[in-house]
C-alpha cells in the first residue's frame, strides 16, 4: 500500500476552512450576546475580564480628547453623566398615566406621534 503525500496547497485549504469555520464560535465567546429583548443584548460579566479600573480608562479617554488621539467618531464619547437615582415604580408610572388631564394625554400622544 503506498502513501499519499499531502500537497502545501490541501494543508493551507485546510487551515483556512478551520479558521473560517472556528470564527462563528470565537465571536460568541464575547461580553455581549444577541438576544431578543429590548437592548437586543445579553451581558455576561463572567465572559470579560479587565485589567484596568473604570476610573483609569476615563482618564485615559479623556487624555486621549485632549490630545487629539481620537480617530473619527470615537472623539464623540459621551460626557459621564451624574447617576440618576432610584427611578419610578411600574405602580407610580401607571398611577401618573391614570391621573394625568386630558389636555396633557393629548399632548403626550403627540408628541410620540411625531
Amino acid at each position: 500500500m503506498s502513501q499519499r503525500r499531502l500537497s502545501i496547497a490541501s494543508v493551507f485549504a485546510s487551515a483556512a476552512a478551520v479558521a473560517v469555520l472556528a470564527m462563528p464560535g470565537m465571536a460568541s465567546a464575547a461580553y455581549e450576546h444577541p438576544a431578543n429583548n429590548e437592548q437586543g443584548v445579553t451581558v455576561h460579566p463572567e465572559h470579560f475580564v479587565s485589567q484596568k479600573t473604570r476610573d483609569q480608562v476615563r482618564a485615559e479617554t479623556a487624555d486621549a480628547m485632549k490630545n487629539g488621539r481620537l480617530s473619527y467618531g470615537e472623539s464623540n464619547f459621551p460626557n459621564f453623566a451624574p447617576p440618576a437615582g432610584p427611578g419610578k415604580t411600574r405602580e407610580e408610572v401607571i398611577n401618573e398615566l391614570l391621573r394625568e388631564s386630558p389636555a396633557a394625554r393629548e399632548a403626550r400622544l403627540q408628541s410620540i406621534a411625531r
